[in-house]
């Protein structure tokens, strides 16, 4: 699909921390003139071909009426089950629905130790209780929406080899034909990083774009048992930001459309997706600016392609 929107907006939207602690009341979520069909708009007049949201970050705030605890939209200041909206506008306007989720849960913590509780990042942790918290959760999104194009699990480091595999496995048999992303983070999609981000469909290609200097391949040859290497394919999409934050700022300008349209091209040539950044205002609609940068970036690329 080459091109997609990924949408972060939350409780980090409204108390302006991207690494939210988790302790702001749900009735900071208030966005006064919430407009999901805008985003779908705007992705489909931008050229994209599907569109991610943040269903949960690392605040642990829900964008839907979630049975597994109450930080979630139902007891905020907005009653609409974003998710939902989401998906339908989606379904009406043309772009594929993709769900991401966040592992790491500042919120709803069940004892585990998260990385904002340790400066060694190898020591942090989830335990039994939160996994099963996760998978009750992931069962909610992909069972009460809809066909998901692209499920998107972001930290998976947290849940341990075999957390990642049960993981994995779930999303598989909710959603046969979804993509699955575990999320490998930095990185330019010449390594698969087995410890931290496997098993996966497709490999993250964080505010990086694929090298050329050691040639980004889409195969990969992966020993995950005794057993001898086995080719797999992980095609790479990269994420980054349509200014220089993911949730919205107000003094985050978009980037400019040359280096924009670069992007694009960058992506497009090397074979990696580009699942480019736009988040939502405190209002719940995407600011002016962002919508010019993409009209005049679709305008310039294709002039290119």
């Amino acid at each position: 699909m080459r091109y997609g929107m990924f949408i972060h907006f939350g409780m980090s939207t409204f108390d302006g921390q991207e690494l939210s602690l988790g302790d702001s009341p749900a009735t900071l979520f208030a966005p006064d003139a919430l407009d999901v069909d805008q985003w779908v708009c705007v992705a489909r007049d931008a050229g994209m071909k599907y569109a991610v949201l943040t269903t949960k970050h690392v605040s642990g705030f829900c964008l839907w009426p979630t049975k597994q605890t109450d930080y979630h939209v139902g007891h905020s200041s907005c009653k609409t089950d974003v998710v939902e909206a989401f998906v339908r506008a989606c379904e009406k306007r043309g772009i594929k629905p993709g769900l991401y989720y966040c592992s790491w849960d500042n919120h709803n913590r069940f004892g585990s130790l998260n990385w904002s509780d340790t400066t060694n990042l190898a020591f942090a942790y989830t335990t039994a209780a939160y996994r099963e918290f996760q998978a009750r959760q992931i069962y909610e999104l992909l069972t009460q929406y809809g066909p998901i194009v692209e499920t998107w699990i972001d930290i998976p480091h947290l849940l341990g080899r075999e957390g990642r595999i049960i993981q994995y496995q779930q999303i598989a048999e909710l959603q046969p034909d979804t993509v699955i992303m575990l999320n490998h983070g930095f990185g330019d999609g010449t390594q698969v990083k087995i410890n931290d981000a496997w098993p996966t469909d497709i490999m993250a290609i964080e505010r990086w774009l694929p090298s050329s200097h050691r040639g980004y391949n889409k195969w990969h040859q992966i020993s995950d048992s005794k057993a001898a290497p086995q080719p797999y394919y992980i095609p790479g999409e990269v994420c980054d930001p349509i200014g220089y934050e993911w949730f919205h700022q107000d003094n985050d300008a978009p980037r400019s459309v040359m280096e924009l349209v670069g992007m694009r091209s960058i992506c497009r040539a090397r074979g990696a997706n580009l699942l480019l950044n736009v988040p939502p205002d405190r209002s719940g609609r995407i600011p002016q600016r962002h919508i010019d940068a993409l009209m005049k970036t679709r305008t310039q690329f294709e002039k290119l392609c």
